[in-house]
């Protein structure tokens, strides 16, 4: 073993707590018989070091996973989990410890340490072409750079290590290393993006639909940015306490909105690939199939109703456009929106797991996956309107046909909603249609939630029921069954897509109170960037038009408040549990209240003889909330601390006596 690789192993004993020997994990292929010269020159064991550098990207350093390894995907104000015994409430109360879910930060090291080790040895391969050195080479880059972004994320800012490596030979206390600021985070990883970016194909076959693109890399440098940006990393004096060994404060005391800035040109130079697009279903003037039914028509709107997309709905269908991203009915090649994903490789959590524990009980799911009241009452009406709440809406459906698509003995609560509304909410008396199931009753269900209904409140199962009264159809596809015979369609992960490029570009234009220069990704030119109302209208409006409703009016184009509300809803609607709330409330710090406000549901207490009063909001006591400053940042382990002497813990956390 060459000395590049015995520093770099000697550097990860001390992050993450284990010999070079156990953290190759390569034994059954390399035997430990193979330094770097023989390693690197054949291209069956570069592949293989490079697959084992990606497998660091499953499991708990997924971006859309169920809760046992993205428990941030439900433990915001929008999504919740019934099952798990009382991890939901420990979560929520704040009462988990430095202990809990720590397994992403020994696994984004190992995949760093891999790819660095990588980077600096495939030059030395035999048997790949140029090009293909070129291409592999980047594709580590950009893991390196992923997984520290993941990093940063959830624990804020970590040690950056030396790229050079470290000298083996000093004494091993002395290999600690503090905490870089999270400036220096951010600067390392987007300039590391940048790099990958320039040698990454724009994309890949099926067969490498996994590996990154081009345009994965220059859009997780704009997330990067735009978390930087963002108010919780960018003048927090809030969070002066958070220092590395020295007490030197680890972020900017002070604002800058070159930061924003940078964010919106990251967007920007997405955008300019024109490679990525809104996927839009097409309108269906008459039924297609009994899982592809006529395209219900949004209210005219004498701006939208006669125009093709991206400047109306006239020839789609907003409801499989939004419903279709998610539920397996596209491939991923065939998916012009996803700009990176694990595709299907997503371990046993994977989004089909979480289908399972969002379908009814009564058609063998799990029945507990739900969504809040003020999540259903965020969506807007189907003319752009917001949702009456007082009073609420009375009354329900009489038949199938009055209020498509709601089918009978719905609450018209309920009805003329957005179609994303549709597409992600299970609502009281929704349909499952269930057509892979083998048994003609198994198919087309109409689940209700009501005390006494088998997905109602049960005191023999307290935790296999929807605690709030609506669940959660979103990645259910309208094949998805587990009655016999049924099966579930595959799921792509959504880790990143083009929606939210286009919401991350509208977010930091509008902070911004000047023009800036900012050079492009390969350092080419200058992209400018100022806050400018048809700018952002251009993009914004796309995602809602795709989902059937207006674009903002200009009073709310006009004013720097008002749209940064809008848009905060907007993404709250378009990425809806694809495990951005949780880290959107805490980079606005918005958190504290919104965290802090009670959970509201329907009253699972009543039958439906009450139904009447089934609907009327009240407060789920099993439900807990609260937040403090400490669940702004994860806890690092006691054990990484005491390892690395010169690493900090996140404020509020304890340390190890």
């Amino acid at each position: 073993m060459n000395k590049w690789i015995s520093f770099l192993c000697a550097f990860a004993g001390i992050l993450f707590l284990s010999s070079c020997k156990k953290y190759l994990n390569m034994d059954h292929f390399f035997k430990d018989r193979l330094n770097t010269d023989t390693l690197f020159t054949k291209k069956d064991y570069s592949d293989q070091w490079l697959a084992s550098t990606y497998s660091h990207l499953r499991n708990e350093n997924a971006d859309v996973a169920s809760k046992g390894f993205t428990p941030f995907n439900f433990i915001s104000d929008d999504m919740f989990f019934g099952d798990r015994d009382d991890k939901y409430r420990r979560y929520k109360n704040g009462e988990y410890d430095e202990t809990w879910d720590q397994g992403s930060w020994s696994s984004c090291y190992q995949g760093i340490r891999k790819a660095s080790i990588f980077i600096h040895n495939i030059d030395k391969n035999r048997e790949m072409t140029p090009e293909e050195i070129l291409q592999k080479k980047a594709e580590a880059r950009f893991l390196r750079a992923y997984y520290y972004w993941l990093l940063l994320r959830k624990y804020g800012p970590v040690p950056l290590v030396a790229d050079e490596g470290i000298d083996y030979t000093t004494e091993y206390q002395n290999l600690a290393q503090p905490r870089n600021s999270y400036d220096e985070c951010v600067d390392f990883i987007t300039k590391e993006l940048a790099i990958a970016a320039k040698d990454l194909p724009l994309q890949h076959t099926n067969r490498e639909a996994a590996r990154p693109t081009r345009g994965a890399a220059l859009a997780a440098r704009a997330k990067v940015y735009l978390y930087g940006a963002s108010p919780l990393f960018n003048g927090n004096t809030e969070m002066a306490d958070l220092v590395d060994n020295t007490g030197r404060k680890l972020i900017t005391q002070t604002y800058d909105e070159v930061k924003w800035a940078k964010a919106a040109a990251a967007a920007k130079d997405v955008i300019d690939m024109n490679v990525y697009k809104l996927f839009t279903a097409p309108f269906n003037a008459q039924d297609q199939s009994a899982t592809q039914p006529r395209t219900i028509i949004p209210p005219f709107n004498a701006l939208y109703s006669e125009k093709a997309f991206p400047l109306g709905w006239k020839d789609i269908d907003p409801f499989q456009s939004y419903s279709q991203l998610f539920n397996g009915a596209l491939a991923y090649t065939a998916n012009p929106e996803i700009i990176f994903s694990r595709v299907t490789e997503q371990s046993s959590e994977g989004v089909a797991q979480m289908v399972l524990h969002q379908v009814p009980y009564s058609l063998k799911g799990w029945n507990t996956h739900g969504i809040t009241q003020k999540q259903a009452d965020i969506y807007y009406m189907n003319d752009g309107a917001n949702v009456p709440v007082n009073p609420r809406v009375t009354g329900f459906t009489v038949n199938n046909t009055s209020h498509k698509p709601l089918p009978a003995k719905v609450s018209l609560q309920y009805a003329n909603r957005e179609p994303r509304f549709y597409a992600s909410v299970a609502y009281n008396g929704s349909m499952w249609e269930g057509t892979s199931a083998r048994k003609v009753e198994d198919r087309y269900k109409q689940v209700f939630y009501y005390r006494g209904y088998s997905d109602g409140k049960q005191p023999s199962s307290p935790a296999f029921h929807i605690r709030t009264g609506l669940g959660i159809k979103k990645y259910y596809n309208p094949f998805d069954s587990f009655m016999e015979g049924g099966f579930v369609v595959p799921k792509i992960e959504p880790a990143i897509r083009y929606a939210e490029i286009l919401l991350i570009y509208a977010e930091a234009l509008n902070e911004l109170n000047g023009s800036h220069n900012i050079p492009n990704y390969q350092g080419t030119g200058n992209i400018t960037v100022a806050r400018n109302a048809e700018e952002i209208s251009k993009y914004l409006s796309q995602i809602r038009i795709r989902a059937g409703v207006p674009d903002f009016d200009a009073g709310i184009y006009a004013s720097k408040e008002n749209l940064r509300k809008a848009l905060k809803r907007e993404r709250q609607i378009e990425l809806f549990a694809e495990g951005h709330r949780y880290y959107d409330l805490r980079r606005w710090k918005d958190a504290p209240v919104e965290e802090s406000t009670q959970v509201m549901g329907c009253n699972m207490n009543m039958t439906e003889d009450q139904r009447d009063l089934f609907y009327i909001p009240v407060a789920i006591p099993s439900m807990p909330t609260i937040f403090v400053k400490k669940m702004y940042l994860w806890p690092i382990s006691h054990s990484e601390l005491r390892t690395n002497r010169k690493l900090t813990q996140n404020p509020g956390w304890t340390t190890f006596n």
